[in-house]
């Protein structure tokens, strides 16, 4: 049960999103740019990233959508299953691994990244840009999930319905053109 009275029905951070219009939009926004707009990682390699830092933070309704987006996007969900269990023995690139140490300090405390983090993440490739929308969407996504507990919301437990997120998340993204409403991040 929420800990504020928050719409029913409404799962994980759609019912703050449903409560705050005008904060959910800044918000919804820095998701679809970070995950969803064109970038030299892929989607699919972002929402790992988001996936990683929400199931460290234990926050199952983020873990869930934004693993479902990333397996949409990769087309393949044991990859997701296996970068949540052990991301330096996952099949992704060497770049990504590197990637993910930087996102996983800022998880904890974005202090704990090092120059040697960052030169060890440019020896596999990694740009300026991605090193920073790396920290940024662990920061983002430590936000949110931070959101989403702090708030007591509902997290469903039925997987087809994080499935059914996950497609509309990695075919959408995060904001609904037609009516420019944004949707579940």
């Amino acid at each position: 049960m929420a800990h504020i009275n928050l719409s029913e029905g409404l799962p994980g951070i759609s019912a703050g999103f449903a409560f705050r219009p005008e904060t959910a939009k800044p918000m919804r926004e820095l998701a679809h740019i970070l995950l969803h707009e064109p970038g030299s990682l892929t989607p699919g390699e972002r929402e790992l990233i988001a996936t990683f830092v929400s199931s460290r933070n234990c926050t199952t309704f983020c873990a869930l959508s934004h693993g479902a987006a990333a397996a949409n996007h990769l087309g393949d969900a044991t990859i997701v299953e296996k970068v949540k269990a052990n991301f330096l023995a996952a099949p992704v690139s060497a770049k990504l691994k590197s990637l993910l140490v930087i996102a996983g300090k800022v998880q904890q405390d974005g202090k704990l990244v090092t120059a040697s983090d960052v030169s060890a993440a440019r020896a596999q490739g990694a740009t300026d840009r991605e090193i920073h929308d790396t920290v940024l969407i662990a920061a983002a996504f430590s936000m949110y999930n931070r959101y989403v507990d702090g708030l007591g919301t509902w997290q469903p437990s039925d997987p087809a319905m994080y499935a059914q997120m996950g497609k509309h998340l990695a075919e959408e993204g995060y904001i609904t053109p037609s009516i420019r409403q944004p949707v579940g991040a």
